[in-house]
């Protein structure tokens, strides 16, 4: 799709801090709270949001990405689209945050919804997501997945420490019959998976994301594999998705990552054309950086989108979880409104 030219308009620039249930832990870093840029783009008519929370490996922060936009402002206040965006900014949060706003903007301009702006064919379906363990002792990790009554699907952070396998069986043992992942974040080596690839079988796990740091994806070279292996970091954007047919199976697409839902859309069509599977993750943020990637659900087979259900609050408008499943109200994002959703 593309924007419509917006006409002038006013840009405000948010931060909010969403502290989580409980320290959440991957490889290299432990959370305690999710801290989001939000970018309201509006006129004296419609307004449009968007969420984001920046990628850390490339060092982003709210105040980096709130300096983007500053460094923009002029120019997004005469009226853009989302072409003109994508050469505006780089790909990263700040970016991302922007065009989710264009997006919701020009769906509540237009009367048209996001879903049909994108090109999608019916409205968005309810969705079977993923709910994720934060790495942690087996023990603990354990009683995380049994907490996530109903769940359909199960990913586990791992970090290539010799407590992986450990990890992995307790989880399968605590959800019997649970679709499972790992995501390793870039921190395995082959000895590593090699060592636990034996007890990831055995544990039918079905889906192994990042096994190594970007810049090593040639150590995937002639790896047969039993386990479809997903890019996440090695996938940032839609020229990289050729480079990863022969190494990978199924491309991660992330918002922030990608730098908003335009690349993101493009990526999950392109990844079909390369004979690739197309998943869609989530940093952990509320539910108003969920609605976008919703939509880009819609064209995925894996789902990653459980980023609310660590914090302690949300939206007051907000996805709805149920046996399993990821649903966006209407009134959350992306559908004609009034100025001045919560």
């Amino acid at each position: 799709m593309e924007h419509e030219h917006t006409g002038p308009l006013r840009m405000r620039v948010e931060t909010e801090k969403w502290p989580l249930v409980a320290p959440f832990r991957i490889t290299g870093q432990t959370l305690d709270a999710a801290e989001v840029l939000v970018v309201v783009l509006e006129n004296d008519d419609f307004d449009g949001r968007g969420e984001a929370s920046g990628v850390d490996y490339r060092n982003e922060t709210t105040a980096s990405m709130r300096k983007q936009l500053e460094a923009v402002r002029a120019k997004v206040e005469r009226g853009l689209t989302a072409r003109s965006l994508q050469q505006l900014l780089p790909l990263g949060g700040a970016r991302n945050a922007l065009d989710c706003a264009l997006w919701d903007f020009e769906a509540s301009a237009s009367g048209q919804p996001a879903w049909r702006l994108a090109g999608l064919h019916k409205p968005p379906q309810p969705l079977v997501t993923t709910f994720t363990c934060g790495a942690d002792t087996p023990e603990k990790m354990a009683a995380a997945a049994r907490a996530y009554r109903g769940a359909r699907a199960i990913k586990i952070k791992l970090t290539g420490e010799a407590s992986d396998g450990d990890r992995v069986r307790a989880v399968r043992e605590a959800q019997p019959s649970a679709w499972l992942g790992v995501d390793a974040n870039q921190g395995f080596t082959p000895h590593s998976l090699t060592h636990l690839m034996p007890i990831m079988v055995e544990s039918k796990v079905e889906l192994i994301e990042q096994p190594y740091p970007v810049g090593h994806e040639a150590l995937l070279d002639g790896f047969d594999s039993p386990i479809a292996i997903a890019a996440d970091e090695s996938a940032q954007s839609l020229r990289d998705i050729p480079d990863l047919v022969g190494r990978f199976g199924v491309v991660n697409i992330k918002l922030d990552k990608s730098g908003g839902l335009t690349e993101s859309l493009a990526m999950a069509r392109a990844a079909r054309q390369y004979g690739l599977e197309a998943m869609i993750g989530n940093m952990i943020s509320t539910s108003l950086a969920m609605a976008p990637a919703f939509l880009v659900g819609q064209l995925c087979t894996v789902v990653d989108l459980d980023g609310p259900i660590l914090l302690k609050s949300d939206r007051s408008i907000r996805a709805q979880y149920e046996d399993g499943y990821i649903t966006c109200p209407e009134a959350l994002w992306g559908y004609s409104h009034k100025i001045g959703r919560k």
